[in-house]
């Protein structure tokens, strides 16, 4: 292995070898504290440590890095405090994760470190969206991501290149190419010469390294980061190097041929070095041992710390009121009494166009929202308004345009993300569920984001233009859901989705778009999340719904002659209890409506909260008028009988003949 100073002081190589030692010494004293069941999983990174440590190095302090389970480096470089990584690792509330998330899965704040999941590749878009922030703030400054071989052959790993190349983002994305996925070689990963050449397909630089040099690893990222801060633009780095241990340590390395491991051994990052600093007379034997007796203390003392850490003490309240950021907003009148006849449409137009007024960081993403306006023209003129670079065009790849949006947001921005239909967010549907659902539980960082979603029936779109899956992110904790039914309550919720700091999906009935119309305030103005409100009065019997629901219930009592109370629920998420409560005891018979197909709906939910809690106020069953249970279907005669209208009137003939 050949080292080259070039132009590092005797103080800065030293300062290297420091930097490596000490998360190699953490993890042998952590592979011990393993075997005594101190500790319950290790992912190793002896023998990649070169790579987090000559990457963080380069790095100013504010600049943000994406590490994986491999990259102790970065944390111990970040000079991360130790009891607090011990701490996390027993899962304390002294680290960063309040026992909620193992290993390497955790993000801090302080150190602009972001946490990784286990899915391996979206953390890749996050970072673009941190570079993409640097850019509408005019910073020199660059974002690293880190994922490994078998990462690259996950779609997000493309999403995000092609989405980093076609924005010019300023992210490094740093290949940790060791030769497995677990098991799997790189000869059943990929099929090119190298990964190295997947950055180059997509438009941008990309250079292959030694990953197990650390001089070599430094002056390369060095050279790059000053670059990209002048010259923003993304770049991949392959880094070279072999994992000497199991993918975790239950699952071995007998699948590694014994000569390759003993290839890789010479190779070891820390040993060649060290040996180097020796050969120019830099290091000695006995700087050695004292560097080694010092951060032995350290991690004694550490541990000493972590072990003295009280253990986590269940607390439901703590454990529900850390799913969601703090945020309380109370109802927003409008400044004056202006208001004119706006569709559904417009209302969503208009109040994202107030939305984009009242906060400067708001970005808006999504395919053909720019110039062209989007597919419904909600965002027609945005651009003359606001520029290309808060009103973006994006390529087709919604997984890392949410994981852009969350990007965005741990640096301080709000975003929204239009998918072109509801049915189209299945291609982000990880990004959500696992990333802007679960985070700020899980280290405190949350996810400002709103997503808008065209979604339902009646158009005959057929079965990917059509579907109403609310119910899909229902069952999902960390999220908000909003389903408005009219002009009025879409423009108020949508501006109260953009106040809220949680992430918050915003489903709009396209049906209703230019269907109804109402008499809505010019103004700003917003409605608290979580309240449903009394669409009509009746004594008859109560239908729970929302969206189109609304109007199919208003339409059917009225050709059946029926006083009924119809609830809009408007929020799904938080559900307003209360309002059910208070219906239910009022009218003792009850309908959920929805357009979504009935079973696992959101009906479902509702129906088990009034049979629990209400059964003594009931004078009959709970009943539901849902779709079918079938996926939506293109002809309009098919379509007609698959959506929920026929089925609420039997329903509603049921109920009042019981």
């Amino acid at each position: 292995m050949n080292f080259d100073r070039k132009a590092l002081s005797d103080e800065e190589l030293v300062q290297l070898y420091q930097s490596l030692l000490l998360p190699r010494m953490i993890e042998e004293k952590m592979l011990i504290l393993l075997r005594q069941g101190k500790i319950s999983k290790w992912f190793s990174g002896i023998g990649q440590e070169a790579i987090s440590v000559g990457v963080t190095s380069v790095l100013h302090k504010d600049e943000t890095i994406f590490p994986m389970h491999r990259n102790l480096g970065v944390f111990t470089t970040r000079q991360v405090p130790l009891e607090r990584l011990f701490a996390q690792w027993q899962g304390k509330p002294l680290g960063f994760t309040k026992g909620r998330d193992r290993s390497f899965h955790f993000g801090a704040k302080d150190y602009n470190i972001v946490g990784m999941i286990s899915h391996l590749g979206p953390q890749l878009a996050l970072a673009g969206g941190v570079g993409l922030a640097h850019l509408l703030k005019n910073e020199a400054k660059v974002a690293v991501a880190f994922t490994g071989e078998g990462g690259t052959s996950e779609g997000d790993f493309h999403e995000a290149l092609n989405v980093a190349s076609v924005w010019n983002l300023p992210v490094i994305f740093v290949i940790e190419n060791n030769g497995y996925g677990l098991s799997t070689p790189v000869s059943e990963q990929y099929n090119c010469v190298s990964i190295a050449d997947k950055g180059i397909g997509y438009g941008m630089e990309a250079i292959k390294i030694d990953g197990n040099n650390i001089l070599e690893v430094y002056h390369q990222l060095n050279a790059l980061a000053e670059d990209m801060r002048q010259n923003p633009r993304p770049v991949l780095v392959e880094c070279m190097t072999f994992r000497m241990r199991g993918h975790e340590e239950a699952s071995g390395t007998k699948y590694v041929p014994k000569d390759l491991m003993t290839e890789w051994a010479a190779k070891d990052p820390i040993e060649n070095y060290e040996n180097y600093l020796k050969s120019i007379d830099i290091l000695t034997d006995e700087m050695i041992s004292n560097l080694r007796a010092t951060y032995k203390k350290a991690i004694i003392d550490g541990l000493k710390k972590a072990n003295a850490a009280p253990t986590v003490t269940p607390n439901d309240v703590q454990e529900y009121q850390d799913v969601f950021a703090p945020f309380e907003l109370k109802a927003t009148p409008p400044s004056s009494n202006s208001a004119s006849e706006k569709r559904f449409i417009d209302a969503i137009s208009d109040g994202l166009d107030w939305a984009m007024r009242k906060h400067d960081s708001l970005v808006l993403m999504g395919q053909d929202i720019a110039d062209y306006g989007g597919v419904f023209k909600i965002t027609d003129g945005f651009t003359d308004k606001y520029g290309k670079a808060r009103v973006r065009n994006t390529p087709l790849c919604e997984s890392a345009i949410v994981g852009i949006g969350l990007g965005l947001s741990i640096k301080g921005h709000k975003a929204m993300v239009e998918m072109q239909f509801a049915d189209f967010v299945t291609c982000g549907f990880n990004q959500i569920i696992n990333n802007l659902a679960k985070i700020h539980y899980r280290w405190g960082q949350n996810a400002d984001v709103v997503i808008r979603m065209p979604a339902g029936g009646g158009v005959g779109a057929g079965p990917f233009h059509s579907q109403s899956n609310e119910a899909w992110f229902f069952h999902t904790p960390g999220l908000k859901i909003i389903y408005p039914s009219n002009p009025y309550d879409a423009k108020g919720l949508l501006l109260a989705a953009f106040e809220d700091p949680n992430p918050v999906l915003f489903f709009e009935h396209k049906a209703l778009y230019r269907r109804i119309s109402d008499h809505v305030p010019d103004d700003y103005y917003t409605i608290e999340l979580g309240k449903a409100a009394l669409a009509q009065s009746g004594n008859d019997l109560s239908i729970i719904t929302y969206g189109y629901g609304v109007h199919w219930a208003k339409q059917v009592c009225e050709e059946m002659n029926v006083s009924a109370d119809i609830l809009d629920l408007r929020c799904l998420a938080p559900l307003d209890y209360e309002a059910i409560q208070t219906t239910v005891k009022k009218n003792n018979r009850v309908i959920i409506l929805h357009e979504a197909n009935q079973t696992g709906g959101v009906g479902a939910e509702l129906a088990a909260y009034i049979s629990e809690y209400l059964f003594e106020f009931l004078d009959a069953p709970v009943l539901r008028g849902t779709s079918m249970d079938t996926p939506i279907p293109f002809a309009v005669p098919l379509e007609q009988q698959y959506l929920p209208v026929d089925r609420l009137r039997e329903k509603i003939q049921q109920i009042m003949d019981y």
